[in-house]
């Protein structure tokens, strides 16, 4: 994980570890469908926060929310 936004960051913190990896093994990738974000970074967004990353089977740009 990198941090490019401290709010961000504070939100991902509050979350519960539980709740961090649901939202870290439940994204959706247009090739592989549910899969696991990888070399993501967090961002603050109106709804939360946004994890933007890889996707772990084949390397496809993917995005929580």
């Amino acid at each position: 994980m990198s941090v490019t936004d401290l709010n961000a960051a504070r939100k991902w913190a509050k979350l519960p570890k539980e709740t961090q990896q649901l939202l870290i093994n439940n994204v959706f990738c247009s090739t592989c469908y549910v899969t696991t974000i990888v070399d993501y970074t967090l961002h603050d967004d109106t709804f939360g926060v946004l994890l933007k990353g890889k996707c772990k089977d084949c390397g496809n740009d993917v995005a929580t929310g």
